[in-house]
């Protein structure tokens, strides 16, 4: 039988060449390579896919989620309550502002922040909550929001896997102060390289990160402030801008391949499936993620039967040696641990067919 990819973009890449080649020629012609209009227009349309005001371009998820924190002027003294569960770049950002992320352990069948850890979590040096929609799963925003507005902090959420959910019908991405997102390659929503954004409605919020994204200055040769080079290439916005008009009908299929998974997976060992689609949560299904005991002879035996799969992640970013600053220990974040010893992810991608679903899920119930 072929070989399943964990991911594969080609077939999505291949229904639209013809208007990216004609994007990557317009820019080509066009001649302006760094904010010029393809920026401005990317900007304004996923503004607006938000239902937002305000959308500043960057260069990656990371720089996102650090001028977020920077525009909200969180910095060295502060604490930033994080997911225990969750890539290293949410910590990262935190560390870079010069502020110190405090984990919250996760709920372990949402692989989501657990609203109901986060106020114990909370000092006088807690300036922000920074949720994250991991595996295109929404956060309860509405609970989140609740305990940040009772203890005046703010909310930046980290919606780089979640590229069109919805919480009770509003985007994720348009809940917090700051919202920041990434278009690696791989995300709902990705670029042909690197590039993020940030989604606002504080015009002060959008004022600063615009500036601060283009080395503090709000016009030629007058810098306002001490900034960084974090700018979307003008190409990355034109091909966004082609792939941004497909991102519903591609987590359509993400949704669709993500149902037929949950009719073939039912009752299989001990294989725990993620959390479905409700009347309050609509999940995009950047990943498929179970868990199950047996997690690495699973995929071991995956591979071999040529089904490539994926551990998101294998090491929790507290025991990683570069957070070893923060004093955690082996058994400090159980869920997290836990969850990095048992989550497997399964090909969800657009364009993945009926017969290679059910060829995974047939082999894992025969593994079973």
């Amino acid at each position: 039988m072929p070989f399943i990819p964990f991911l594969s973009l080609d077939r999505q890449h291949r229904s639209i060449e013809r208007e990216l080649k004609e994007s990557f020629s317009k820019t080509i012609k066009a001649g302006n390579f760094i904010l010029g209009e393809e920026v401005a227009q990317f900007e304004k349309e996923l503004a607006a896919y938000h239902r937002a005001k305000y959308c500043v371009s960057v260069a990656s998820g990371h720089d996102a989620l650090l001028i977020s924190l920077k525009a909200l002027n969180i910095g060295k003294g502060n604490e930033v309550i994080v997911p225990s569960h969750t890539c290293h770049a949410t910590w990262l950002s935190v560390m870079n502002a010069g502020a110190k992320p405090v984990a919250v352990e996760v709920d372990d069948s949402t692989y989501n922040i657990d609203p109901a850890k986060i106020e114990r979590a909370i000092t006088k040096r807690t300036k922000a909550i920074l949720p994250v929609h991991l595996y295109g799963h929404p956060c309860e925003m509405d609970k989140i929001n609740a305990i940040a507005k009772r203890n005046n902090l703010f909310v930046v959420e980290d919606n780089a896997q979640a590229h069109g959910a919805s919480f009770k019908n509003k985007l994720t991405g348009s809940w917090g102060h700051c919202n920041a997102t990434s278009f690696y390659p791989t995300k709902n929503l990705g670029a042909l390289g690197d590039g993020g954004a940030i989604i606002t409605n504080d015009k002060k919020l959008f004022q600063f990160a615009n500036a601060f994204r283009n080395y503090g200055s709000v016009k030629k040769d007058v810098q306002a402030m001490q900034g960084i080079n974090s700018r979307l290439d003008e190409l990355q916005a034109a091909l966004l801008r082609v792939k941004l008009r497909r991102l519903s009908q591609w987590n359509e299929a993400r949704r669709r391949n993500a149902n037929l998974y949950f009719k073939l997976l039912q009752d299989i060992g001990d294989i725990q499936l993620p959390p479905r689609e409700n009347k309050i949560v609509k999940p995009v299904f950047h990943q498929f993620v179970i868990q199950t005991a047996h997690r690495d002879k699973l995929k071991n035996f995956l591979i071999k039967k040529e089904i490539e799969t994926a551990v998101h992640y294998p090491t929790p970013v507290h025991l990683q040696k570069a957070y070893s600053v923060l004093h955690y220990k082996k058994g400090s974040l159980p869920i997290a641990e836990g969850l990095a010893a048992t989550v497997l992810s399964l090909p969800v991608w657009p364009g993945l067919k009926k017969n290679q679903i059910k060829r995974v899920c047939e082999l894992i119930r025969s593994y079973f």
